[in-house]
């Protein structure tokens, strides 16, 4: 009779080795499978070879040539998302003008001409955007010009049809200023991520920010204080003071919300 060795713990305790394969065997039923061969390196780990879904929170890191259509913006969602900011952004506009309120950029340059001359804030908002849509076509390419001038001529029409359609008799300038500027910085966050801005300095930023890794946001903040500055030919000291008040609200939005690789939806 042959004595069995007693199970003590020592038969196990060598690993025996087993060769790698570039395929992992199916899991059992039931059980959780585990991606970690070794071809999972890189920008790919974090993809499911079986369905290619981001595992991870930041999309910078993880966007890949199995990805990076996923997060195309299609045609429609281009020209919804270039309507709703344009109609916010103008919105805005209106509330800053019957407030009697300045702002930056060339929205801030075509209202003090509208208030110091004849011509309509409308017709001036384009005059003004003339000269940036060569810096358009040098630095961001034709199609984001044709669409930069595609929503500076509808900010232009907008400028007439609200006042045609909501009449404001009186409004606290405190809501106005701080109210429009919060709504053209959201509009303008639209608009920035559907490849689009309303012109101006919006372009100098986005520009700035890509070549140099500035936040649009900062930029257009230390621009517009100078123009607000201007303003007091003007207006009066409360309202440039409102106003840059405003135009830091403005750019928060656009400084904490508009960073580079947060939000991948391609135009």
């Amino acid at each position: 009779m042959t004595d069995t060795p007693a199970n003590d713990g020592t038969r196990d305790a060598t690993p025996v080795a087993r060769p790698s394969s570039p395929a992992s065997p199916a899991p059992a039923t039931g059980s959780t499978p585990v991606y970690s061969t070794p071809e999972s390196t890189g920008p790919d780990a974090a993809l499911s070879p079986d369905t290619a879904t981001p595992l991870v929170d930041d999309p910078a890191l993880t966007e890949t040539a199995a990805t990076v259509d996923a997060n195309r913006h299609s045609l429609v969602e281009n020209v919804m998302g270039v309507v709703t900011g344009v109609f916010i952004a103008s919105f805005g506009l209106f509330l800053l003008k019957v407030s009697g309120a300045v702002s930056g950029g060339t929205a801030g340059i075509a209202l003090l001409l509208d208030y110091a001359g004849p011509l309509s804030f409308g017709a001036l908002f384009m005059l003004v955007n003339v000269p940036f849509f060569a810096l358009a076509v040098w630095k961001k390419g034709l199609a984001f010009t044709l669409r930069t001038v595609l929503t500076v001529g509808m900010v232009s029409a907008m400028s007439y049809l609200h006042p045609a359609v909501f009449h404001i008799d009186d409004i606290d300038p405190v809501y106005g200023t701080l109210g429009g500027n919060l709504l053209v910085g959201v509009g303008l966050l639209i608009l920035f991520r559907h490849g689009a801005s309303l012109g101006g300095i919006n372009i100098l930023a986005l520009v700035l920010q890509e070549k140099l890794g500035w936040r649009a946001g900062y930029v257009q903040m230390a621009v517009d204080v100078v123009i607000i500055l201007f303003s007091l030919t003007v207006v009066s000291p409360w309202i440039v003071l409102l106003s840059a008040a405003g135009a830091v609200v403005l750019n928060l939005v656009l400084a904490l919300n508009h960073k580079q690789g947060r939000y991948l939806g391609r135009t």
